[in-house]
């Protein structure tokens, strides 16, 4: 059979797609999928100590007598102690099985699809997983050695990086480019015990959940709605520490503070307020700890450059994930680093990453390996960073529907010999996570939830996430527990969940736990 090689002009990474079988644009978020919109961030708040290279490995600089009135006065200075966790929403519907991770029938992986099967999913006949050199366990999770997430994570990784780094898959099938979806787990995870001290839940748009799909209507939460976080700018805004630092330098200011605290406590000590003890007590309690916190927050961001990640030597620089170039050419470099800035130094719990244009069944194969790449590369770069910082991390990858194959070649340089996305298939979707854990490759009990006809289409019976992306996300959460040693809470966290009895949820868990309830 003579396949016709396509003469479909590819894409540059954020050029809009157009697709004659789609309606034009209306809502934000087909314009994000289509790449008419940036996508943007999102971070769930959580610590502050954060604000160093290393924050949990900093101490405070303020007084003794302050030290000890800043913890009476509930002022953290870490967050929760739990898992780092990202996500990535790559808006539109983007190739997750086959192509990028494996995802096999029943056996698990490496139970392989047929033929046919993998055509759909964009492999050619010659590039089929049947062959071992197309099989890449680097990662622990078993990826096709070509896949263009691959190729970006090891190009933002050392090798110590992807040797500690395991996953798995979760076979889900979901509605194509339609951001009602309620794929994202942000409230879950803060729900699961992450928390912070600077923010709570940031996002790149005014939506609940601070990406392009929705989040799950049960989980949210209105006193965490996000705030906007996509570039250097918007972290180092968060904090203000006023006028005095500017003035002084940052050790002065402190010290300026700290005196007038002590003298306010002096004049406290002696002020009625005829109100009655209790009463009193309390507005004397609030003007001390204000003064506290004051000198707290110029003591610990004073300096704004522990929170600008252009200014992190592990961020950009020589030695850094990104080259200076790199970084102020691409738009989500910048929005990668401002999110794993804050969640893997403590400033928050967790974040989501949305970049728009994954709905690219353009009628060729380039557009679509690009922006893989690019994924690739940013989803790289929060494992090498959790790395440097030596924190765990567990991320997770989702996109709304997928795409499949007719089964002709692109053979461009950029398509690299791979089968032509042409239509949207929600039929072949999948979602992933990758766990870094510096203590060594997490232990995987299965790298694989659920699992795919050898057609390659979900089998929805396969799990209680395979045709309902509610309990997708409940999924998603259980695994996050489960890396805590914690899943055994997940029933009175998550109260009405449709994951089943503990047995049944023991069978969608993919690795063993890597902390005993919280981190150190």
């Amino acid at each position: 059979m003579f396949i016709r090689r396509s003469g479909t002009r590819p894409l540059a990474n954020h050029e809009p797609l157009f697709h004659s079988d789609h309606a034009r644009p209306r809502t934000r978020r087909e314009f994000i999928a289509q790449g008419l919109k940036a996508g943007s961030a999102a971070v769930f708040g959580a610590s502050t100590l954060s604000l160093f290279a290393n924050p949990r490995a900093a101490s405070a600089a303020l007084s003794p007598d302050l030290h000890t009135l800043r913890q009476s006065c509930g002022i953290a200075v870490q967050g929760a102690g739990k898992i780092p966790f990202i996500c990535f929403d790559l808006a539109g519907g983007a190739s997750m099985a086959g192509s990028n991770v494996l995802v096999g029938r029943s056996g698990g992986q490496l139970d392989f699809l047929s033929t046919q099967g993998y055509n759909r999913q964009g492999l050619p006949g010659d590039m089929l997983p049947n062959n071992p050199s197309f099989i890449s366990t680097e990662l622990g999770l078993a990826f096709h050695s070509d896949s263009g997430f691959l190729r970006g994570i090891q190009q933002s990784t050392s090798a110590g990086t992807r040797a500690a780094i395991n996953g798995s898959v979760i076979a889900a099938r979901s509605e194509n480019d339609t951001g009602n979806n309620p794929h994202n787990p942000m409230y879950g995870i803060h729900r699961a015990g992450a928390d912070g001290e600077l923010l709570t839940l940031i996002g790149s748009q005014t939506s609940d959940s601070g990406g392009n799909s929705m989040a799950p209507m049960e989980l949210i939460i209105p006193q965490v709605r996000p705030t906007k976080v996509d570039r250097p700018s918007d972290v180092t805004g968060l904090v203000d520490t006023g006028s005095l630092v500017g003035l002084l330098d940052q050790s002065d200011a402190v010290a300026v503070m700290e005196s007038i605290q002590r003298i306010s406590d002096q004049k406290l000590a002696r002020l009625d307020t005829r109100t009655g003890v209790t009463r009193e007590e309390v507005i004397k309690d609030l003007v001390r700890c204000s003064y506290v916190k004051t000198a707290d927050l110029a003591d610990r961001f004073g300096d704004p450059s522990t929170l600008n990640p252009e200014m992190d030597p592990d961020i950009v620089g020589p030695s850094g994930i990104f080259t200076a170039s790199e970084f102020s050419n691409e738009r989500e470099f910048r929005k990668t680093a401002s999110v794993m800035k804050l969640v893997l130094n403590g400033f928050a719990g967790a974040g989501t990453i949305t970049m728009g244009g994954y709905d690219y069944h353009t009628g060729e194969r380039a557009t679509g390996e690009r922006r893989d790449l690019l994924a690739g590369r940013c989803m790289g770069a929060c494992l090498e960073y959790a790395a440097r910082v030596g924190m765990p991390l567990m991320l997770y990858v989702f996109s709304d529907g997928s795409v499949s194959s007719n089964g002709r070649i692109d053979d461009s340089m950029d398509g690299r010999g791979k089968g032509e996305w042409t239509s949207d298939n929600q039929q072949t979707a999948a979602s992933f996570y990758l766990v870094y854990n510096p203590n060594g490759r997490p232990a995987a009990i299965r790298n694989q939830v659920g699992w795919m006809r050898e057609d390659g289409n979900v089998e929805t019976s396969s799990s209680p996430a395979a045709n309902n992306v509610n309990q997708l996300v409940q999924t998603v959460l259980l695994n996050y527990m489960a890396l805590h040693g914690e899943q055994g809470d997940f029933g009175s966290r998550f109260a009405g969940h449709g994951l089943g009895n503990s047995a049944s949820q023991d069978r969608l868990i993919g690795l063993e736990p890597i902390v005993s309830g919280t981190i150190g």
